[in-house]
């Protein structure tokens, strides 16, 4: 017992550093939360469309996805704290504009659309800079933790920004929840700003590039390391059928079982990565990473959408849920893994962002596919079939059994994704690799 705790007390000064950025960056990204869950229901009450408030969405991620290959090369060269310091005061002036807007009766959906971008594109600057210096707070043996520690405040934040959106609107009004999102903007600025030094990683000795010459060599290093390529195209296939199945989630439940039931299901998502991350936490290193991240993706497509497609019942609809997140922490703390491990630290920032584009750039395609799918597919095909006909059999009549007919496709199309991907003779080379620690 007196080892076990000499040993904890040992990891927890090695990480004490990342601890801090972590807890207070996470805090932040809960008041960053808590706005976009209350703007989402503010745009829809002000327009009554889905496709407007999918535009806040789309209009986050273009700008990550068109300037993100960009963005790692700029970070490179920058000191990383800085960056971080800077885009987050970035990211706090929309805030507040939109507060001015707000308060000013003169907010519109269009005004979020910009604010959104510019969120974005700030997004788009920190996060390969966050990478880095998170690679730099570290020592190796703990970049597992990392992984699993990103979904427990992921989760934590799914699990709590509704509740905190909604207790704020209706009691305090859409002016305290923008405050809090200031104040956890200010908590977080304070302590990078004061407490937080990123080690530098080691120079480089050649001649400085030009930034053009920057994205080739992240995109030359994924060139070179086919199996971290095909991984990437991996993952944004899988992206492409997750950003479906959020587009079509709402349009399935609420029509069937109502906003409790959508609530509750989502509640329940935010509940289980808490738990899956709490269990990759702890979890040793697996003998191939790789695989981990291709069976858990595989269990994952292969449960949850066939039973949202073929349930008719909460209860089985939030089983699938559970099914579909508890291995997902699991997953992406190997595949953190894999790319700390395997991408030089004073090139990882480029290289991330190359990823980054090549690994989200289906999250907007997917978003307007689904909901695209969804109302001029296969509604329109559900509210044409009979009673008692093959397709009403499985999924049900009236609004929102085309969704749920739209979920059958995204199960299939998930499970063939992962097992034409993990047929790559690329990614089953990786199996084999032997697991750097």
């Amino acid at each position: 017992m007196k080892f076990k705790l000499k040993s904890m007390m040992t990891t927890l000064r090695e990480m004490r550093a990342f601890l801090i950025l972590w807890v207070t960056q996470a805090f932040s990204g809960l008041g960053s939360a808590v706005t976009s869950y209350a703007l989402v229901v503010w745009s829809y009450t002000q327009a009554g469309s889905a496709l407007v408030t999918a535009g806040l969405m789309i209009s986050s991620y273009a700008p990550y996805v068109l300037c993100s290959i960009f963005a790692g090369a700029l970070s490179d060269r920058w000191d990383k704290r800085r960056t971080m310091l800077v885009c987050d005061a970035m990211a706090a002036l929309t805030t507040i504009a939109t507060l001015v807007l707000l308060k000013t009766e003169a907010l519109q959906v269009w005004h979020l659309y910009i604010l959104n971008a510019v969120n974005g594109l700030m997004n788009t600057v920190q996060q390969p800079a966050s990478e880095v210096a998170t690679t730099a707070l570290l020592p190796r043996k703990h970049y597992q933790k990392v992984g699993g520690l990103r979904y427990l405040s992921s989760s934590l934040n799914g699990i709590l920004n509704p509740i905190i959106a909604t207790a704020m609107m209706t009691l305090l009004g859409m002016d305290a929840v923008i405050l809090f999102d200031l104040f956890t903007f200010a908590v977080a600025f304070v302590v990078l700003l004061v407490f937080i030094r990123i080690p530098e990683g080691e120079k480089r000795t050649k001649k400085k590039e030009t930034l053009l010459a920057s994205v080739r060599e992240g995109l030359s290093f994924l060139r070179q390391k086919r199996g971290i390529l095909m991984l990437v195209f991996f993952l944004a296939a899988i992206n492409l059928v997750a950003s479906m199945f959020n587009a079509t989630l709402p349009a399935m439940v609420i029509p069937r079982r109502g906003e409790a039931a959508l609530g509750l299901i989502n509640s329940l998502t935010g509940v289980t990565t808490l738990i899956g991350s709490v269990i990759a936490s702890l979890l040793p290193a697996p003998k191939s990473r790789v695989r981990v991240v291709c069976w858990t993706l595989l269990f994952s497509m292969s449960t949850e959408n066939f039973l949202l497609a073929f349930g008719q019942t909460a209860p089985v609809w939030c089983i699938g849920a559970f099914l579909g997140w508890i291995c997902i922490p699991l997953m992406n703390a190997n595949l953190d893994a894999i790319m700390r491990t395997s991408i030089p630290q004073d090139i990882q920032g480029r290289v991330f962002a190359c990823r980054n584009s090549l690994q989200f750039f289906t999250i907007p395609l997917g978003y307007f596919l689904g909901g695209l799918l969804v109302d001029a597919v296969f509604e329109p095909l559900m509210a044409s079939q009979h009673v008692g006909s093959v397709l009403t059999a499985a999924f049900g009549t009236g609004k929102g059994s085309g969704a749920q007919m739209c979920f059958a496709l995204q199960a299939v199309l998930g499970v063939l994704v992962c097992l034409y991907f993990m047929r790559n003779k690329h990614i089953r080379a990786m199996k084999t690799e032997k697991l750097k620690s």
